[in-house]
């Protein structure tokens, strides 16, 4: 894991588009389904899963500095972290719906 802020809201970023072009392209197939038990359950894990990736890359580092009792540093990376995700998540949803909003 990295300790520059900006690379870990990239990977955090990257995660989720990688999610949503799976789910896009399996829904482009248009395969007929029906209702069953896995598919809430493949929901669940993926949210389970999602959160544990998430918890990874925001937290991890500023946890292990704060181990090392480097606790302004620890909070600075957070900060710059969820400050850079922020932005980038501002960028998605600008174009969103501005850039892209028919598609």
């Amino acid at each position: 894991m990295s300790t520059h802020p900006v690379y870990n809201a990239l990977l955090a970023a990257g995660y989720i588009s990688l999610i949503v072009l799976s789910g896009h392209l399996v829904a482009l197939i248009n395969i007929p389904t029906e209702d069953n038990l896995f598919a809430p359950m493949g929901m669940l894990a993926l949210l389970v899963l999602s959160a544990a990736v998430m918890a990874y890359l925001f937290f991890y580092q500023p946890v292990m500095l704060l181990i090392e009792n480097k606790k302004e540093e620890a909070v600075r990376l957070l900060l710059k972290t969820i400050g850079s995700f922020a932005t980038i998540t501002a960028l998605f949803l600008a174009l969103a719906l501005f850039v892209f909003p028919f598609i």
